[in-house]
């Protein structure tokens, strides 16, 4: 049955690959985005491939979900909103603290307040959660038990000791991190994230709404933006290796990721969007693979046909974890959902994607200052 979707954040780059899928499909969509500049580019029109490509398949809605009028005109007729809008990136956000919280926060407050106050159509939210509620993440000890360990402490990092330590225990072994795993984000982005869970999944409940929780891990693909420097190792890397500048690693490139080609991430959203009695449900969205830096720096000198130098400078961001992995069990059973795309063909893709995109300006350097001037970067 044909669905009227509202998609938050939907120019974006999960929600303009969801937002045409969506409407190949036959349902209705419509997106809502603020369209800034950090993703879209000075101009939208002309600078944003993503906006472009919502011609034909989605209405499209300049205006913030900070704004209750701007989010009432979007929301008229709709059955299904996906929550996707959020400002991302781990780093920016522990010196962009009022931004991030305003937008992610504020501006999920704001929806549920006029879900509950206002007359509506909506039976299902779909909110785009992620990896970084969990922090470190699940580990095993020697002796079998599964332990869930705090941060890392600075001072260790500092001293080179980049592995996660749980007091008490030697050796820690990683393991895939479930949804039943506590939740103890590490940076500011993360206690985001996790507000925005725990705000719908309580009120769609008390208003007889569906409310399903997608926690992310690290999505990746052709269309993910190339001028944001604050997210993506593989944009970042990639600007770099097209430039001839060498790639700066932080810790010891050994620290891992969990990386969901975007294919992968939109085909388990739509499922989301649908699938009859999933209502209540958190699930996580990841390949169930990890991943380390190193190994991607390899997989993009291979997909590029070249190198560049490479330096691992054991600096570290403040509020960056060591490793994730998902325990993708729920997603299988609930959905029916397992990532089909092995990174390297992913990264093959991308690359392909990449190489017909102009070379961006390359704001990362200004980034790594931004935090190194407020102690996050060391």
């Amino acid at each position: 049955m044909p669905e009227s979707v509202l998609i938050t954040g939907g120019a974006g780059f999960i929600g303009s690959a969801l937002a045409r899928r969506l409407a190949t499909e036959g349902h209705r969509v419509t997106v809502l985005d603020s369209l800034v500049r950090q993703v879209h580019g000075e101009d939208p029109t002309t600078t944003s491939p993503l906006l472009r490509s919502l011609d034909g398949y989605a209405q499209v809605n300049v205006g913030s979900v900070t704004s209750s009028t701007d989010l009432s005109n979007a929301l008229a007729d709709t059955s299904v909103i996906v929550h996707l809008a959020a400002e991302t990136g781990t780093g920016q956000s522990m010196y962009e603290i009022d931004r991030y919280v305003q937008t992610n926060v504020g501006g999920t407050a704001k929806l549920l307040d006029l879900l509950v106050n206002a007359p509506h159509s909506v039976r299902r939210i779909i909110v785009a959660s992620s990896r970084s509620v969990y922090g470190e993440g699940a580990y095993r000890t020697s002796d079998g038990k599964t332990v869930f360990p705090p941060y890392r402490d600075a001072a260790d990092v500092a001293a080179g000791d980049f592995d996660v330590h749980m007091p008490g225990e030697t050796a820690l072994e990683l393991i895939p991190t479930p949804e039943t795993a506590p939740l103890q984000p590490s940076s500011i982005y993360g206690i985001t994230k996790q507000a925005q869970e725990s705000l719908i999944m309580t009120t769609a409940a008390s208003i007889g709404v569906e409310a399903v929780s997608l926690r992310f891990q690290n999505v990746f693909g052709p269309g993910q933006s190339l001028k944001n420097p604050y997210t993506g190792i593989l944009a970042i890397f990639s600007t770099l290796i097209r430039q001839g500048k060498p790639i700066d690693i932080f810790e010891d490139g050994h620290e891992s990721r969990d990386f969901v080609f975007i294919d992968d991430a939109v085909e388990a959203t739509a499922r989301a969007c649908t699938m009859p009695g999933v209502g209540g449900s958190v699930m996580n969205i990841g390949s169930g693979v990890s991943t380390s830096v190193l190994d991607v720096v390899d997989a993009l000198f291979q997909a590029f046909g070249t190198t560049v130098p490479v330096v691992v400078s054991g600096r570290f961001r403040t509020g960056d974890i060591r490793h994730n992995l998902a325990d993708t069990t729920r997603a299988r059973e609930l959905l029916g959902f397992e990532a089909r795309t092995p990174f390297v063909d992913g990264i093959r893709r991308f690359v392909e994607w990449v190489q017909t995109e102009p070379t961006e300006l390359d704001d990362y350097d200004r980034s790594l200052a931004e935090m190194s001037a407020r102690n996050l970067l060391k």
